[in-house]
């Protein structure tokens, strides 16, 4: 980085930053700033590295790069408990909809594959829908649900994220 005057991206970085320019909803902007914090948490120890982080004397614990490095895990701990709090009324709020769903008894066709394998583009033929479709990778962030009839039959169609070999789990 400094030689090139650039910044320099590992995998997960890149696939962080792609999954924040395209989510769209809520959930997914939460659950994308979570996983950019929980990122972030194991990669403080490098960032403070300009700091001195050797043991001081009788009765200190640590020099000043230590106490910034805990300062800033506290914060980025405060802001994910924060984030997971409202993820959970989320969750709370997508279980009910589904617990209606199935007292409904309406059949749920979900599709599923890998990432720009056409899935939304097959939706939106299936339902009439126009969600985003577009030629390039994890297009759609946010699952999407919608009603259609197919033989006289109501069916709920789910447009799913896509799947990513070897994708890091805390993504």
């Amino acid at each position: 980085e400094k030689a090139l005057c650039i910044s320099i991206l590992d995998r997960t970085e890149l696939l962080l930053q792609l999954f924040e320019m395209r989510a769209v909803s809520a959930t997914g902007k939460l659950q994308v700033e979570l996983a950019k914090l929980t990122y972030m948490s194991t990669k403080l120890v490098r960032g403070w590295t300009h700091l001195e982080r050797q043991r001081g004397g009788i009765g200190l614990r640590g020099g000043p790069g230590e106490t910034q490095i805990e300062v800033d895990r506290r914060i980025i701990r405060e802001k994910m408990h924060v984030l997971q709090k409202k993820l959970a009324s989320v969750s709370a709020r997508q279980a009910l909809n589904r617990k209606q769903r199935v007292s409904n008894r309406v059949p749920v066709v979900a599709l599923v594959g890998y990432t720009n394998a056409g899935k939304s583009s097959l939706f939106n033929r299936l339902t009439g829908a126009s969600t985003h479709v577009q030629d390039q990778l994890f297009a759609t962030l946010d699952p999407l649900t919608r009603q259609a009839k197919v033989d006289q039959q109501t069916l709920l169609f789910i447009d799913t994220v896509g799947f990513m070999r070897d994708l890091p789990p805390a993504l």
